[in-house]
Parts: C-alpha cells; structure tokens; sequence
C-alpha cells in the first residue's frame, strides 16, 4: 500500500442501504484505500453486508459518527461528491479527471475526507458546509446519478492510478489546518455574530452554512487558524462583558 493511501478517509453519511456499504467497502479494499467512516447509517447491521466480498474487515473497523463534522474533524481537506443535477451549488465543482490528482497531492501532506451522501438525497447543504469543494463523475444528462459503490470504485481508481508517475522529491508544503481547527474558528465566529445581532431568526440555517463556506475558503494553515481562534475568542469574551461594563 501506497502510505498516501492511508490518509484517505471514504466518508458515507446516512447510507440507506447495507449493501451499499458493503459494495463500497469492496471497492475500497480493491484499490488499497482501508480506512472507512459513516455517519448516521440507516442500518445498524451494515457490518455484515453480504456484499462486502474481500472488504469485510474494512466493515468491522469501519468508525461510526453522529455528526459530519466529528467525522472529518482530523482532515485537512474535505471533499463532496455529486450528481449535481438541478441544485444550485455554493462550492467550486470539479470534474474527477481534475480533482483526483488534487486530492493525491494533499494525500502527501495530510489526511484528507472523501463524503458520499446518502442514495436516495445524496449530500445535504448542511453536509456541503463542511467541504472545501466538490466533486463529481461526468456521466450523461439523462442518467446522471450512480449506484453508491460503483461511484466509490470509479473515485478511488482516479486517485490511484498513475500514483507511481508522481514526484519522488515532495516539496515542502505548509501545514494546513484541521476540519476541526477550521470548524472550531466557524463555531466561535458564529457564536460572536449571533451575540451581536447579524444572525436574523429567519436565516439561521443558510447564513451558518454560508459561514462554514467562508472560512473554508481562506485554506488556512494550522498555524494561521489557531491566531484567527485567539482574534475570534478576545472579540466574543468583549461582546460578553460589553453589557456588564454598561451597568
């Protein structure tokens, strides 16, 4: 196994059908990328999936969460996928042709989260928030969607082929801040907006995600995300003590 390939981490989040799990476990082992996640699956005996032939230890080590954002917490880069269809997007989408060598180059740096939605809604804008772009398989407009495992196989065998034909010497590359990092600056953030007034009641949901989308953008460096964390702390520690200090 490629050591890079240890880095990736497949993400299935409210996965409906066993099998499918199964199916994308399968893929997994196939191309040597072992470290498997879900969030929220719909079927507490996934790990016995009939369809997880060659993958089944892939299922029983498999790390279950209950949120998308614990599930990539330790993940530099975070990575959508989909079918695109009618939805409007917020995100930068790339087809998989370019996306696959972006993730191989982060993979040498860093962990990095690789989301699948569930089959029947794929990713929710809520679970977006959290990815710093998306990707998605070019198929034909009339049938645009794949089956969950098949999208799997086609995604890692992207990022794996031609892995040999990178460089051998890695530039020395910055450090980039964690999801968790990222998240936790997000969080604060928030919590400063909604003290002071800017978040209205009727927007909570859209002007949070919107947020999340921001401060992924900046691609902090680990580095840079613990200063914004300290800048971002002072400015919520005054918004609380300002009433005390007007009495």
């Amino acid at each position: 196994m490629s050591p890079d390939f240890d880095r990736l981490r497949v993400v299935l989040v409210e996965t409906r059908n066993p099998l499918n799990i199964g199916a994308a476990a399968r893929a997994m082992s196939n191309f040597e990328f072992l470290r498997l996640r879900v969030v929220n699956p719909y079927e507490v005996a996934f790990r016995e999936a009939r369809s997880a032939v060659g993958g089944a230890p892939l299922l029983k080590a498999a790390e279950e969460f209950s949120t998308v954002a614990n599930a990539v917490a330790d993940c530099t880069l975070v990575v959508g996928t989909t079918a695109v269809q009618r939805r409007e997007l917020q995100h930068p989408l790339r087809p998989l042709a370019r996306g696959a060598p972006l993730i191989r180059k982060a993979l040498a740096s860093g962990r990095v989260a690789l989301l699948f939605g569930s089959e029947k809604t794929g990713l929710s804008n809520d679970n977006l928030s959290h990815c710093h772009w998306l990707l998605h398989i070019p198929t034909r407009q009339q049938h645009l969607s794949m089956n969950l495992g098949q999208a799997v196989a086609v995604c890692l065998y992207e990022i794996s082929r031609d892995v040999k034909r990178a460089p051998s010497k890695q530039e020395k590359l910055e450090k980039r801040a964690t999801a968790g990092e990222v998240e936790r600056i997000s969080t604060i953030l928030l919590e400063a907006l909604h003290r002071s007034g800017y978040v209205k009641a009727n927007a909570v949901a859209s002007t949070e995600e919107r947020v999340r989308r921001m401060v992924r953008r900046m691609g902090l460096s680990s580095e840079d995300a613990e200063l914004w964390l300290g800048m971002f702390r002072q400015m919520l520690w005054k918004i609380k003590a300002e009433p005390a200090s007007k009495k």
